[in-house]
């Protein structure tokens, strides 16, 4: 994860940006940097404080931040206000995902992905909020999902925390119309970044994460195919170009009027927000269709024995 702040000369103020290590934020950074952005940027992982400080400007800053803590958030308000006390933009991008039904699924894992997906940019938002409705017409982006709209078997803890940030955003948007600040989202599909090959690498990763009533209630076929389910969805193998997500940004970024709505490739407005309008009881048969498993679970099996 990585938090950017972008300023960029022509207008009043600056940008400020998270969730920038990989991926969408990373290139964004570089993207916004070439075009006359003085990009004041936060990362999570240390080492990617060097790295991207490689490829920005001289006048670029890079620093450390979670925004999944008060303090660092605290500091790094401080940091901005002290370099300028009106923001033109800020773009909230971190985030992390956890794969596997929810009965495999961990309440720290729950709770850890909507830390970083949900109030992580809540807390971010209201912290610099006032330097964002300094200035009329400053912005703030939300990059949430399909998944915000459209829920995915084996991705409750995602789709819940981007759930979340869609109704916050909206909620936003609503409240701000008097200070004239806008509120774009962000509807990506699956993209080739590093967010999909979060989750355990191998079935046996899987396995060794899982209670041992968990292991007896499912039993280790059903769990081996759901694992393969996840790890061989074909709109894995048809991730698309990142890039198409990073221009999104900048129209939103530097765009005067803004979109509310962006839904960046095929796979988001061709294929998940189409089925997002069918009827319930159609998405839920396409979707059993697309996870059906060879094996029943474990105890659905003994039941049938018994």
């Amino acid at each position: 994860m990585l938090n950017i702040f972008l300023i960029f000369e022509p207008f009043p103020g600056c940008l400020h940006q998270n969730g920038c290590d990989t991926g969408f934020g990373h290139g964004l950074a570089i993207e916004l940097d070439k075009q006359g952005f003085n990009v004041l940027a936060d990362v999570f992982v240390p080492d990617s404080v060097a790295s991207l400080t490689e490829k920005l400007s001289p006048k670029a800053t890079v620093f450390r931040l979670d925004i999944t803590k008060q303090e660092d958030i605290d500091a790094a308000f401080k940091l901005v206000n002290e370099k300028t006390k009106v923001l033109h933009a800020l773009v909230n991008n971190a985030g992390i995902a956890v794969a596997g039904h929810i009965d495999w699924t961990s309440m720290e894992d729950m709770r850890k992905v909507m830390d970083v997906n949900y109030f992580g940019h809540v807390a971010m938002t209201k912290k610099f909020l006032p330097l964002l409705i300094a200035k009329l017409d400053s912005r703030i982006v939300n990059i949430c999902s399909v998944a915000g709209y459209l829920t995915l078997s084996s991705g409750s803890a995602y789709c819940a925390s981007k759930y979340a940030l869609e109704s916050f955003s909206d909620c936003l948007r609503r409240e701000m119309v008097p200070w004239g600040l806008r509120v774009s989202i962000i509807e990506p599909g699956f993209m080739r970044t590093p967010i999909l090959e979060s989750g355990p690498k191998t079935f046996e990763d899987l396995w060794s994460q899982l209670s041992s009533d968990v292991k007896e209630r499912w039993g280790e076929d059903f769990l081996k195919a759901g694992f393969d389910t996840i790890k061989h969805n074909p709109l894995y193998k048809y991730a698309e170009n990142p890039m198409k997500v990073v221009r999104n940004l900048q129209h939103a970024v530097m765009n005067t009027v803004p979109c509310i709505r962006y839904r960046p490739g095929w796979q988001s407005s061709l294929v998940f927000f189409p089925i997002s309008h069918l009827p319930t009881w159609i998405v839920d048969w396409i979707f059993s269709k697309l996870d059906k498993s060879p094996h029943a679970p474990a105890g659905v099996s003994q039941q049938l024995k018994d």
